[in-house]
């Protein structure tokens, strides 16, 4: 799968984020699908580890290693059927899913995961530029009516896969849009609500029926304005009822001022923000303007209420971040300044180290000279009377036949103290060869 040493040749790319600087100034998405060529090499970085743990750790059981493959290979058309074959919505899932996939992968033992989200992002954003995902109606009809409760993503996956089995299919929903959690629950800036209206436009092709403001349920529970369809009415008028509907109950906590006004829940907040978002009005919106802000938890949802919850507050936000900003500048001046002072410094350290090397130098040829002079000195203390008389008398030989004079010269400047060997020289000469 992917390339056989692709792992220990690659390293993991994440997605490109749009700069703080530019983003502050919108709440749409800031992330990137990864290049052609990233992404590539990503699923390069994909192990033929037999056991494929990344499908196992998948929710919805994705055969990863398999368009991780074809991503290498280049084969986009083939990569989007695989992903397609088990995943109805992977623009969705490719945004905001916590990826267990890549904490299950084989390679994140000892190394980086596979950027297997951002590979499913890629593949699927490439399907629908080329115009690849396209309506799929079923050629032949069941006859069967099947009714879907809840238009979230379960909802709407069950919907289109039994649409394309051939039967007719009504999905409810008692909001007035549909998309449930993915419409209401989830801020702009990880999911732009086109992308929700691009796969509905697709499935309503498919030949499904959605309706929105309609709640199932007792009359007496409704609210105002909506359009009621009795438990009783749905079993009459459809072969089959699928509920689907999402848990909209949070988790209270029961501490201490806890009962205090300003305390909401998160998702009440980003269920009436994306209504506001729609251009909706709301008739007693909850309003942070002015206010200091405490998220209690760390979730996906704390996280989206955070940033995008509270635009009352964006003129404070952008205020802070642009303050950030300019201290960040500032920053980078500083850094900037350093740098030069850096490079100056290092001028002068390396004419410094030349000066100090040239010195050495000098130091060391007169340490040099020193040390020979010494040593002349030394062998020159060490010539004996008695050693200088043997060298002259070997000198003296190896001329043979100069005169003795010629001789005693030699001597003579061999040695600054020639008298004993002059007095030799000339008993020497006398003697008959």
């Amino acid at each position: 799968m992917g390339k056989i040493t692709g792992f220990m040749e690659f390293a993991r790319v994440k997605p490109a984020y749009e700069a703080p600087e530019s983003r502050l100034r919108h709440w749409k998405e800031f992330v990137s699908p990864l290049t052609e060529e990233q992404a590539r090499i990503q699923g390069a970085r994909c192990m033929d580890c037999g056991v494929p743990f990344c499908t196992h750790g998948c929710p919805v059981n994705n055969i990863i290693p398999d368009w991780n493959d074809l991503v290498y290979r280049q084969d986009w058309k083939r990569a989007l059927d695989v992903l397609l074959s088990t995943n109805n919505f992977p623009e969705f899932t490719g945004r905001i899913c916590p990826a267990p996939c890549e904490a299950a992968c084989t390679l994140n033992l000892n190394d980086t995961a596979v950027g297997i989200k951002s590979i499913e992002h890629t593949i699927i954003e490439r399907g629908w530029q080329e115009g690849w995902v396209v309506p799929q109606p079923p050629a032949r009809k069941t006859g069967k009516r099947v009714a879907i409760v809840g238009s979230g993503p379960a909802g709407l996956a069950c919907a289109q896969q039994l649409a394309r089995a051939g039967h007719s299919v009504s999905v409810y929903e008692k909001s007035n849009r549909i998309g449930g959690l993915l419409r209401y629950g989830i801020p702009d800036f990880k999911l732009e609500k086109s992308h929700i209206d691009r796969r509905l436009a697709q499935m309503e092709a498919e030949g499904v029926e959605f309706l929105p403001s309609t709640y199932v349920g007792r009359p007496e529970h409704a609210e105002d304005g909506l359009t009621v369809v009795t438990p009783e009415e749905l079993l009459a008028q459809h072969d089959a009822v699928v509920l689907a509907g999402g848990s909209e109950q949070p988790r209270d906590l029961p501490v201490p001022g806890r009962e205090l006004r300003g305390v909401h829940f998160a998702m009440d907040f980003l269920r009436q923000q994306n209504k506001i978002n729609h251009g909706d009005r709301i008739a007693k919106p909850i309003n942070a303007k002015g206010k200091h802000v405490v998220v209690i938890g760390g979730d996906g949802v704390s996280y989206g209420r955070a940033p995008d919850g509270f635009p009352n507050c964006r003129a404070a936000m952008e205020a802070e971040v642009s303050q950030q900003a300019a201290d960040i500048s500032n920053i980078q001046m500083l850094l900037d300044g350093l740098q030069d002072v850096r490079a100056a410094v290092e001028v002068e350290l390396k004419e410094a180290t030349d000066e100090c090397e040239s010195q050495e130098a000098a130091i060391a040829r007169i340490a040099f000279e020193r040390e020979r002079k010494a040593l002349i000195n030394d062998i020159q203390a060490l010539a004996n009377p008695r050693l200088l008389r043997l060298r002259a008398l070997g000198r003296f030989l190896r001329s043979m036949p100069s005169s003795a004079y010629d001789v005693l010269e030699d001597c003579r400047l061999a040695a600054p103290n020639t008298a004993d060997i002059s007095r030799t020289f000339q008993a020497m000469t006398t003697v008959p060869a």
